[in-house]
């Protein structure tokens, strides 16, 4: 892709009815990424919107959302906070699980927050 050429905005929109939560969020990662689009460029964040429909129908077993413990470290020494799958879905939703899993599996530069920008999950 050269400087000056900038690509049309394209949408897509991924149903996550009774799909896993991994395929669900690899396929949309993917796409921001811009893999699927024929102006793919390393060094360059596509004008690409995913919206992930009825995220609330996604098929997530209860040894799932039991086990799956999500970690955060303030920095002080004895603040390792953890949290369940399932306590997440009750206090902020599961459109924040998808998105904390997208934001994953996109590559941690300085483009990461302009592509996380273009995701929209819907219950």
């Amino acid at each position: 892709m050269t400087r000056n050429f900038k690509p049309a905005p394209t949408t897509h929109i991924i149903d996550a009815t009774d799909r896993t939560l991994g395929r669900v969020a690899s396929e949309a990662a993917s796409i921001l990424l811009g893999k699927k689009s024929v102006h793919f460029a390393k060094n360059q964040a596509l004008p690409v919107t995913v919206t992930v429909n009825n995220a609330g129908k996604l098929h997530l077993p209860s040894r799932r959302t039991k086990g799956k413990v999500y970690m955060r470290y303030t920095g002080y020494p004895g603040s390792l906070y953890g949290m369940t799958m399932e306590e997440m879905i009750t206090k902020k939703g599961i459109a924040e699980v998808v998105k904390k899993t997208v934001d994953g599996m996109i590559p941690r530069n300085k483009l990461r927050k302009s592509r996380m920008k273009n995701l929209v999950v819907t219950e």
